[in-house]
């Protein structure tokens, strides 16, 4: 018992020097994308034609400091109440608060107060170019959500944008995430992973870890930890390998590959942990607003619309027990069971180099 306490307070030290790592990489030496040693960053041509608008009517300083690997605007959210992890400067939720509307709300929470600094004094101006006042920030960190002022099973989505793999604590992320989202809740967010676990001398290196490679995890280990707290089926939206661009840097991670990829995590209770067959299927409506043709939910679920569309029984209640449901017809149930589909899982879910052709799906 005698050794508890001293391990609690050096676990305490490192995340208080992790912290203070980050805020001063993000607050101080980065001062707009540009300064980033990594592709990391998304690239504004990568960026589909129904979001390039909302970008447009988001402040050019805001814009100019951000430092996301990805984007975290997913399908249907008018009205919904969406918290933003580990915010920034804004970007994202002022890109949110569009989608959202008036009705719906966005939430972001960060812990740098530089960056908190541009976002909240930009908020008049883009209250001005939105027409409706819909957005707040909070400072706080990602790990203590439960400290933070914010109601339990409240939000339909929360998004982060390259920050977990920032955070000393992933656990307590992931668990407070799920303390918040309401039942087919979602979150859905970018970040960084590896395709093996990332060794101490990369861990502790505070320009590494500054440009979000230090802190990622193994994706395996990533997943696991994913379903230890109750996101039972981890679902992989999209992905891509990234490349680091300063050879000083590219010499110190070695062998490591790091992939930037989007996962959505949804707050069912009754998800199984493989993709178990009930002979059913979905037909999608077409309704959802930018999303008329197809809807994707993840990278082997690419759903056209009008076409009866063959799926496991966790992609079943992911459709059927969250804002989804209102976008398709539901074949089938639950009564019947006919083993699982053939071909899901196993080995590396990234794609090593970059893919325009759309993947099969694989149930």
């Amino acid at each position: 018992m005698g050794t508890v306490e001293p391990i609690n307070k050096l676990l305490i030290c490192e995340r208080k020097i992790m912290h203070e790592v980050v805020q001063d990489y993000y607050g101080k030496t980065l001062q707009s994308s540009a300064d980033l040693q990594t592709t990391a960053c998304c690239d504004i041509s990568s960026v589909p034609d129904w979001l390039k608008p909302l970008l447009a009517n988001i402040h050019p300083e805001v814009l100019s400091r951000y430092y996301g690997c990805g984007l975290v605007c997913p399908a249907s959210l008018q009205g919904c109440k969406v918290l933003d992890l580990g915010c920034g400067s804004g970007r994202d939720v002022y890109a949110l608060a569009q989608l959202v509307g008036s009705e719906g709300s966005v939430t972001g929470i960060d812990m740098t107060d530089e960056q908190l600094h541009v976002a909240e004094s930009h908020k008049a101006w883009h209250v001005d170019r939105f027409g409706f006042d819909n957005v707040q920030f909070l400072k706080g960190y990602i790990e203590k959500l439960d400290e933070l002022d914010l109601e339990a099973g409240s939000f339909d989505v929360i998004v982060s944008n390259c920050v977990v793999n920032l955070s000393p604590d992933k656990t307590a992320v992931l668990e407070g995430v799920s303390r918040l989202l309401k039942p087919g809740g979602e979150l859905y967010f970018s970040d960084v992973y590896a395709d093996r676990r990332v060794p101490q001398s990369v861990r502790e290196d505070p320009v590494l870890y500054g440009e979000c490679l230090g802190g990622a995890l193994y994706w395996n280990d990533f997943e696991r930890l994913a379903q230890s707290v109750g996101f039972a089926d981890p679902r992989l939206f999209e992905d891509r390998p990234l490349e680091v661009t300063a050879p000083e840097l590219s010499a110190r991670i070695g062998n490591l590959s790091f992939f930037s990829a989007t996962y959505r995590l949804f707050k069912l209770d009754d998800l199984e942990p493989d993709c178990e067959d009930y002979g059913q299927a979905v037909v999608y409506k077409g309704t959802i607003t930018n999303h008329s043709n197809r809807f994707v939910l993840d990278k082997h679920h690419d759903i056209e619309s009008g076409r009866i569309f063959p799926v496991c029984g966790n992609t079943w209640r992911m459709l059927h027990d969250s804002r989804f449901s209102q976008h398709f017809e539901f074949i089938g149930d639950f009564s019947r069971h006919f083993g699982m589909f053939e071909g899901c899982g196993g080995g590396l879910p990234f794609d090593v180099e970059q893919q325009s052709d759309s993947a099969e799906p694989c149930c």
